[in-house]
């Protein structure tokens, strides 16, 4: 079973940065896949951004690719979404997900663990 906690969201102008991390417990971390994905208020949660086990493979959602970008450290059980260029649209609740399996998705139904979620809010 995998456990994921993250930090480092908070509000931010428009063309600022964050950087959010996710710590997972559990010994199957460093091989899981493991997800960000967010939700606004009255939408549904999209995808943003996954890694696969080893960090060699990433994917991107179009609308922040080249402005995201997803590592992970895996001696220290932690993902990262390092978010520039921030925009309004930005503005959601970020989740971080890990999935039982090593390799990328961006369904959220192939998700099994989650994070509680931490907020994200850029102003205008």
């Amino acid at each position: 079973q995998v456990q994921l906690v993250e930090s480092g969201g908070g509000l931010v102008q428009t063309g600022g940065s964050l950087r959010l991390s996710c710590a997972a417990s559990g010994r199957t971390f460093s091989s899981a896949a493991m997800g960000w994905f967010r939700q606004a208020p009255g939408k549904e949660r999209e995808f943003v951004s996954a890694i696969n086990w080893s960090g060699g493979y990433t994917r991107y959602a179009d609308s922040v690719k080249g402005r995201f970008t997803i590592s992970r450290d895996n001696a220290k059980n932690t993902v990262y979404l390092q978010m520039n260029s921030l925009i309004p649209d930005d503005t959601a609740v970020y989740y971080c997900a890990a999935r039982s399996s090593g390799v990328i998705t961006t369904s959220s139904l192939t998700y099994y663990y989650w994070g509680q979620g931490t907020q994200v809010t850029v102003s205008s």
